[in-house]
């Protein structure tokens, strides 16, 4: 411990976690549930700034670890009849979205992780947490790859900080698709009502997906509300979103701001430019809480007949890596 930072296995209501402290930032890591990063605090101004379980939605939490906190998600959303061929290899998934016969959001974000370390240093508290595939996990049967993802969390004078790393370990070409469902509450200032936010969110194009929730390849005209959303802002409840874009960096940086209009504060939630896609879900426009995703990967990637590239579309090597920071902090 340092006079200004902390970190220490505790508790998350009934979930081992590891919780970092750093000044008035606080936040923990539940390795057990997907290395989700749960919480996120300012404790000096009284700022939730992630969506937590109640001790009493526990249970629920555990079952469907998707809309709290920070779940990784290893491929993200979407991919049609649970199955697409990428590098010569087919995969195939559990349908497990009876609506749209999809499978969705990958294996990783309800797996147990490994704590590798958390500590202190002069500049920041933190923790790094990893999962291994290889042919003895229960993964590698839908993604018959031995690889690494590592995820690190630190806190510090500016923020939190996550560095998420994937690993090639094995012989052959793997592909590497990821996001993250981040849950952000609206309002996150006590004594501020959703009728105070607005939110802008370095967005482009809009995908045009079909009945099934998947690409067609297309784009949509973007509503003046969507412009307003990359330009003036928009409430993040303007309508029900499920909605599918292109990123587009501005100033050199691919990020969502969400501000606090009565209060004066804004969150920033700046991410790679290496994630050229946006999912945005706003629980019906239901207020309280919605999900800015970043997402390296179109939706159905491997079954979308676009270039690579365009699409977000990585292959790793053997013996390669890819990786990438993100960071939230206020101003």
């Amino acid at each position: 411990m340092t006079k200004q930072g902390q970190t220490y296995e505790g508790q998350f209501h009934d979930e081992s976690a590891i919780w970092l402290k750093w000044g008035s930032y606080e936040a923990a890591v539940l390795p057990k549930v997907g290395a989700n990063l749960i919480a996120f605090r300012d404790t000096a101004k009284g700022y939730n700034i992630l969506r937590e379980p109640s001790l009493e939605e526990m249970n629920e939490f555990r079952a469907r670890p998707i809309v709290h906190g920070i779940p990784v998600l290893f491929p993200p959303n979407r991919y049609e009849d649970g199955t697409f061929t990428c590098n010569g290899r087919t995969y195939t998934f559990p349908v497990n979205e009876e609506n749209t016969g999809n499978h969705l959001h990958g294996f990783l974000h309800d797996a147990a992780w490994n704590v590798d370390d958390f500590g202190v240093n002069g500049t920041e508290s933190y923790v790094q947490c990893s999962i291994t595939v290889d042919e003895s996990h229960a993964i590698y049967q839908f993604l018959p790859h031995r690889f690494t993802l590592r995820l690190r969390y630190s806190l510090s004078d500016n923020g939190l900080l996550q560095h998420v790393m994937v690993i090639n370990n094995g012989e052959e070409a793997m592909p590497s698709m990821i996001a993250f469902h981040t849950t952000l509450n609206a309002p996150f200032v006590p004594g501020s009502t959703s009728d105070d936010y607005t939110f802008t969110m370095t967005t482009g194009k809009r995908w045009e997906l079909n009945e099934r929730m998947l690409p067609t390849g297309g784009h949509q005209k973007l509503l003046e509300e969507e412009v307003a959303m990359q330009t003036t802002g928009i409430s993040p409840f303007w309508q029900p979103m499920d909605n599918h874009y292109t990123s587009a960096t501005r100033d050199g940086r691919n990020k969502m701001e969400l501000t606090d209009n009565r209060a004066g504060v804004t969150l920033v939630y700046d991410v790679s430019s290496a994630y050229k896609q946006w999912m945005i879900w706003n629980n019906k426009a239901t207020p309280g809480f919605f999900c800015p995703e970043p997402q390296l990967n179109l939706v159905n990637a491997p079954n979308v007949n676009l270039p690579a590239e365009e699409i977000g579309l990585v292959t790793l090597a053997p013996g390669a890596i890819w990786e990438s920071t993100s960071r939230l902090y206020l101003r």
